[in-house]
């Protein structure tokens, strides 16, 4: 599959060092944008996340790799460590994600990339971030979650710290680290330089926590784990129907007005108990359950046909087979369907945002084997014969 290439970024070559989520991750979103992405993965098994997702086939990496190319280069060794070097000097942006120190060990350093290419820009995803006490700490993304303060909220109150069931602090990471790429290509532009920029994980969790942190320091208020709702913010839950469950947000006070209208209980709106936010938000576990009394009487499909009438924010509780089925996911192209290497088609989520006048895409399916891309890549750009790619596959360095 090889479609046109109309993205954003169009023209501009990354080189992806990192493995499993963070720095792959900052990738996936780079090249859905129309990048180049050139990933390097050491000789062999290549990066781990080929082994990473649920059921009896493991396809997660079908999407984190879409739009790259494999290349294999074993960064251990002083002749791999060349390659990379020699491709990053070909490269607009350099993403990696291994700890802090692994690249200088590698003569990779990022202050001698820029001084050897003065317009390169480095993102960098960690843990704990470049410096500092904790920077040389080993750091996953559960435990930027931990110390960012997403998983002691997370759960309900009488139990311990839950995890949301994706890998949300890698995610936010390499959100923050492609954002931090976008806004470093616009320096550039007007500069001519290129410039570092350090992500670390448990920042980029901080960095979503609202008012976590001036609530503490102004009112003393630390917050705790409360289950499917958000202390004071009524009615805004998971309600009960007969055949399943269905979330309501109605906490303004217009569009509560109109869900009591719904309700048949118009004068919910009027007493004093749950006229206004502030009210509602003290009473939440009674107006709750009023309200889970009425949609208990329901079906999903009623309920929604009820929300829709009164203009009321609310929806279905989704799972993977609701997606494919629902018209609107459809329309907007969701999800897309892609012709793989190893699997055939496979559906799988679309790029995001959409773009009117340079759309994002997937252009390529993920690389099947480490590596796929040594020939073209390495005869493009170093002029390399079959020869010279074959002695560097005895030495073990590709």
């Amino acid at each position: 599959m090889s479609k046109p290439n109309q993205g954003a970024l169009s023209g501009l070559r990354v080189v992806e060092l990192g493995q499993l989520l963070a720095g792959p991750f900052c990738g996936q979103l780079l090249g859905d944008m129309g990048a180049e992405v050139i990933k390097v993965e050491p000789p062999g098994k290549g990066d781990p996340m080929r082994d990473w997702g649920q059921g009896k086939e493991k396809v997660q990496w079908e999407v984190i790799a879409r739009n790259k190319k494999s290349v294999t280069a074993n960064l251990r060794l002083p002749e791999g460590q060349d390659i990379v070097r020699k491709l990053i000097g070909t490269a607009d942006i350099l993403i990696e994600n291994f700890k802090p120190g692994t690249l200088e060990k590698w003569r990779l350093a990022p202050d001698d990339l820029l001084l050897e290419f003065p317009g390169l820009i480095i993102a960098r995803m960690s843990g704990y971030g470049q410096n500092g006490p904790y920077s040389a700490r080993a750091g996953f993304g559960g435990i930027g979650e931990a110390m960012g303060g997403w998983r002691y909220i997370v759960g309900d109150p009488d139990r311990p710290p839950a995890r949301m069931g994706i890998s949300i602090g890698d995610t936010l990471c390499a959100t923050y680290g492609c954002i931090g790429v976008l806004a470093a290509l616009q320096s550039r532009e007007k500069t001519g330089k290129g410039q570092v920029i350090d992500t670390a994980l448990y920042e980029a969790v901080l960095q979503v926590m609202e008012g976590l942190i001036p609530e503490y320091d102004h009112n003393g208020f630390i917050r705790e784990r409360s289950g499917s709702i958000l202390p004071g913010i009524a009615p805004s839950n998971v309600y009960r129907c007969k055949d399943g469950h269905f979330m309501i947000g109605a906490n303004g006070d217009a569009i509560f007005a109109r869900l009591a209208q719904a309700m048949d209980q118009p004068e919910l709106a009027e007493d004093e108990l749950y006229a206004t936010h502030i009210a509602r938000g003290n009473n939440q576990k009674v107006l709750d359950d009023i309200v889970n009394a009425w949609t208990e009487r329901l079906t999903v499909d009623e309920l929604e046909r009820a929300m829709t009438e009164y203009s009321i924010p609310a929806g279905r509780v989704y799972t993977a087979p609701d997606m494919l089925a629902d018209p609107h996911f459809s329309a907007r192209e969701a999800i897309v369907e892609v012709e793989t290497k190893r699997f055939g088609k496979l559906k799988m989520q679309n790029a995001v945002p959409k773009f009117s006048e340079t759309p994002s895409s997937i252009r390529s399916p993920a690389p099947a084997v480490p590596g796929q891309d040594n020939g073209e890549v390495f005869s493009t750009l170093f002029g390399w014969d079959n020869a010279k790619q074959m002695e560097l596959e005895q030495k073990g360095v590709i």
